[in-house]
């Protein structure tokens, strides 16, 4: 049986001899195709891609069915960004910006504001929601003080992303067990790892790495893969809902109409012949009569 391959997965880690635990996320394929209908700015994409990251990290540590969305929003450059991993870690994400005001700075991205983690899970009914302030140098810090406030677990975590990757790692105390010196040790390890580490060193290695003098063991993870709640059939329902003399305006105006999804920014053209399937022909004036 061949070996699967290393990036698009989230794996999973123990510390065999201490109570800890760890998630290890590599995105590659899954990443290019989140962004190929979308344009960002190097800045805000780095942001997305480590959102992106965080929220399949904070889902693996989950057993749920449903949805978990990472959602940030503040008075920065990035207005919005909202990133989501399903149980079965399908994802999705979007960033609203203001280009003129990005730059590399987390803080200028960011701006005050919050970050709300929200799980949906069909057994549950009503979600769950934790809101904490955008307080930290960068996105990992702010995870990290998400699950100090809201889970009450210590918990690190590192991020990274470029053009080509996006990844990061999570180490995690279990609960009810008292802070020690493999904790400590395994932090500071963490805190260690660049982005190059992060994105592109091979899962068993950074994992070793991470863990250091302890024994570790890695399991074979799930496969990671982006897919977006739009299609066509959801488009035309769009359509339907504005009714027959908009759609019908817009095709008269400019030869087409064409709806761009909100999330993945994939664009959907329809022409008369698409409108005509929708609404049927466009109604004719009848004639005036003579007097």
């Amino acid at each position: 049986m061949s070996a699967p391959p290393a990036t698009d997965r989230v794996r999973r880690f123990l510390l065999e001899e201490h109570p800890i635990r760890g998630q290890l996320v590599q995105l590659e394929c899954s990443w290019a195709a989140l962004r190929e209908h979308a344009s960002y700015p190097a800045p805000v994409r780095d942001l997305l891609g480590e959102a992106t990251a965080a929220a399949v990290l904070l889902a693996s540590t989950l057993k749920f069915d449903g949805s978990l969305t990472l959602q940030m929003q503040g008075d920065g450059a990035v207005r919005l960004l909202v990133a989501q991993c399903t149980h079965d870690f399908h994802i999705r994400s979007v960033a609203h910006f203001d280009a003129a005001r990005v730059t590399p700075d987390f803080g200028s991205l960011a701006g005050g504001g919050l970050i709300t983690v929200t799980v949906e899970s069909v057994e549950r009914g009503a979600p769950y929601q934790g809101i904490v302030p955008l307080a930290g140098a960068s996105l990992a810090e702010c995870i990290d003080g998400y699950f100090a406030s809201s889970e009450q677990l210590p918990t690190r975590v590192r991020l990274a992303s470029d053009a080509a990757r996006a990844g990061g790692i999570l180490v995690q105390q279990l609960p009810g067990i008292e802070a020690d010196a493999a904790w400590e040790r395994l932090c500071g390890h963490v805190a260690s790892l660049d982005a190059p580490d992060l994105l592109y060193a091979a899962p068993d290695s950074l994992v070793q790495r991470t863990a250091s003098i302890d024994d570790v063991r890695l399991f074979a993870g799930s496969s990671v893969t982006f897919k977006c709640r739009c299609n066509r059939d959801r488009v035309l329902g769009v359509l339907r809902s504005l009714g027959e003399a908009e759609v019908q305006s817009v095709l008269q105006e400019q030869g087409k109409v064409e709806v761009t999804c909100d999330f993945c920014h994939r664009p959907y053209v329809f022409d008369a012949i698409d409108v005509t399937q929708v609404f049927g022909p466009p109604s004719v004036p009848a004639p005036q009569g003579i007097n």
